[in-house]
Formats: structure tokens, C-alpha cells, sequence
């Protein structure tokens, strides 16, 4: 039997597909990068809406929930204020402290987010590649969530 908690996800809004799915898919991407041992020797993070993410994403808060998973937040656990204040914080330092780390890098939303309307991925309409790169710009991960 299913619960109103399988239907209904509690999180930040306006839109769940569009919020809390790619607030936890950064969160698993920087739980796989912890897990490899790479979150110290990352400077930089792309990160790429894709299909209706990109169409739709500020309006919708993809953009901020990307961030917000990148730092840590969980969206049944996230406080409204707190989540503001990070933000805040992030665009006025121009930093991103990623998550459960000491580490900061540099970030530049403009230049690290990436509106890709004209991608439209196949397995669903709610696209977001993750890439992290080092001091030289080299590759050390990258994953597509759906």
C-alpha cells in the first residue's frame, strides 16, 4: 500500500521535479565525489540544466536547489531562512562550500550554471549534468541525473 509520503515529497518549491530532484541529485553527486576522495582537489563545478530544468529553472528554483544540494541541504530538512541565507551568502562571496567539507571553490553562477533549453535528454524531460574539474581545469567527475 502506498503512503501520502510516496505520492507527496515534502520539500522547498515552487516545484518538486524541479527542486527537490535536483537538490538530491547534487547531493549524491557530491556524496559519490566524497566517497572517491576527490572533494579536496576539486576547484571548480559545471553544472548543466537540461530540457524543462533549463526552460523553466529559475522560475521553478532549479537553479537554487542545484546549489543548495551542492552545500549539503536535504529538501525534507531544509529550513527556508537558512537555505536564503546560503544562498545569500554564496552569491556575495562568490564561493561554494561543498558539502560536509572545509573546502570552498570559487563560484560564479553565471559561468558554473548552464541553461541548456536545447538539450533535450531522452530518458526524461529533467536533466542535470554535474562536472567537477581541478586546478587545471581536468576532469574528475561527471555524472547526468534524471
Amino acid at each position: 500500500m502506498l503512503s501520502v509520503l510516496d505520492i507527496f515529497k515534502i520539500g522547498i518549491g515552487p516545484s518538486s521535479s524541479h527542486t527537490v530532484g535536483p537538490m538530491r541529485a547534487a547531493r549524491r553527486f557530491l556524496e559519490k565525489a566524497h566517497a572517491a576522495g576527490l572533494i579536496n582537489t576539486v576547484a571548480r563545478v559545471k553544472i548543466e540544466l537540461q530540457g524543462s530544468l533549463a526552460l523553466t529553472g529559475i522560475g521553478h528554483g532549479s537553479d537554487k536547489a542545484v546549489i543548495l544540494g551542492l552545500i549539503g541541504f536535504r529538501p525534507g530538512t531544509t529550513c527556508q531562512d537558512e537555505a536564503e541565507n546560503a544562498l545569500k551568502k554564496v552569491h556575495a562571496e562568490q564561493a561554494l562550500p561543498l558539502y560536509q567539507s572545509h573546502h570552498s571553490i570559487e563560484f560564479v553562477q553565471k559561468r558554473d550554471i548552464d541553461f541548456r533549453g536545447d538539450i533535450m535528454p531522452e530518458l526524461h524531460p529533467n536533466g542535470v549534468k554535474f562536472t567537477l574539474l581541478d586546478a587545471d581545469g581536468n576532469e574528475l567527475l561527471a555524472k547526468v541525473y534524471y
